[in-house]
């Protein structure tokens, strides 16, 4: 999506959008500010500020429990789903608040797609999961050649054109991830978020899914959270390393603690905290 259009994140909107008048190298897709997440009263995420390029690979790394994962699933609004859970500060989608008050968080999530830890494709054929989102959409004709340019797109199609009717639990997990991602590029989203996708592959798949993501960065704007920093190394172009706070009462509470381009967060941190982490002193 060309940040100076629509977001058209309302249902039936048609207001059109300036581009971003940050002052910045890019215009951001995604811009955080001070973002905070709470579950209840318990603050999980704390003071937040980031922007995330167009067409770029954004990592999200840190410690368990610092709230990589948290952030992430609110750049589509899937926290809405979990009860009492409740953001302060903003995130703008382009120039829009995202969590506006007229917003559809259904149309959120079909411009804004998730791939998810565990692959999870549905209990239908290879076909009936990728046709599910355009179906869902209202799309009726032309569903072959959808699914078709999906799973090339996901460097599938050559693994499963001559078994589509096929049941998508018999594919192997690097197979089914890959599924889960052209599932996710067959509704055309703007960004595609992926948390952790390749911690429950072998070696083997997950160079399979390093090079897919690689490859669609050139369309879309991929942000993953990762456990593996030589990952976060080999696909993205900018790091956010985030850390977990303990306060007076003994909560913890996830914080930013430095977001700059890749090659400098492994190269020349500029706080001791990112580098102890990424040299493994702690963490």
């Amino acid at each position: 999506m060309n940040p100076a259009v629509s977001a058209h994140l309302t249902t039936g909107s048609e207001k059109h959008m300036a581009p971003s008048q940050l002052p910045d190298l890019f215009d951001p897709v995604f811009t955080l500010e001070d973002l905070s997440v709470f579950y209840g009263a318990y603050e999980a995420v704390r003071g937040v500020d980031m922007r995330i390029a167009p067409r770029e690979i954004t990592a999200l790394i840190g410690p368990s429990g610092c709230g990589k994962s948290t952030v992430l699933r609110c750049l589509n609004r899937m926290n809405d789903l979990i009860l009492d859970a409740r953001i302060a500060g903003k995130i703008l989608y382009y120039t829009e608040d995202l969590y506006g008050d007229e917003v559809d968080p259904i149309e959120v999530r079909r411009r804004i797609g998730m791939v998810f830890q565990k692959p999870n494709p549905f209990p239908k054929s290879i076909y009936d999961n990728i046709a599910y989102g355009p179906r869902v959409n209202g799309r009726r004709k032309g569903l072959d050649d959808v699914v078709e340019e999906a799973l090339q797109r996901a460097a599938l199609w050559d693994e499963v054109k001559d078994k589509l009717k096929q049941n998508a639990l018999a594919l192997s997990g690097g197979q089914q991830q890959r599924l889960c991602i052209a599932r996710a590029i067959a509704v055309k989203p703007d960004v595609i978020l992926m948390d952790e996708p390749c911690s429950a592959l072998d070696p083997i798949a997950t160079t399979k899914i390093e090079d897919l993501m690689q490859v669609l960065s050139r369309d879309y704007t991929i942000v993953i959270v990762t456990h593996n920093m030589q990952q976060a190394a080999r696909v993205s172009e900018r790091t956010a390393f985030f850390t977990a706070e303990v306060d007076e009462r003994g909560e913890r509470h996830g914080r930013l603690v430095e977001f700059d381009a890749t090659a400098r967060i492994f190269s020349n941190p500029a706080d001791k905290r990112t580098e102890g982490y990424i040299t493994g002193r702690f963490g």
